[in-house]
């Protein structure tokens, strides 16, 4: 069971590791060690960061603007 739940926090953990990584070109390793280095100088309040960030990948589709086409003349 424990073995398990390291799989799937290794693997998906909400993706926000590897997805920052990739915005800044840099491997998800180091951004998962820098932030655990960081979790521990701060305390823990990047816990707080990552959620969000968990949370925003998740909706992004709800959080960008959409699109709207404009009205052509021969619309009805």
């Amino acid at each position: 069971m424990v073995e398990r739940v390291i799989n799937w926090f290794e693997q998906q953990a909400f993706g926000v590791c590897e997805w920052l990584g990739q915005k800044l070109g840099i491997a998800s390793t180091n951004v998962r060690m820098y932030f655990i280095y960081l979790s521990f100088f701060t305390f823990g309040s990047p816990v707080i960061i990552y959620f969000v960030m968990a949370f925003l990948l998740e909706y992004k589709e709800f959080f960008k603007p959409k699109k709207h086409r404009r009205p052509n003349v021969w619309d009805f």
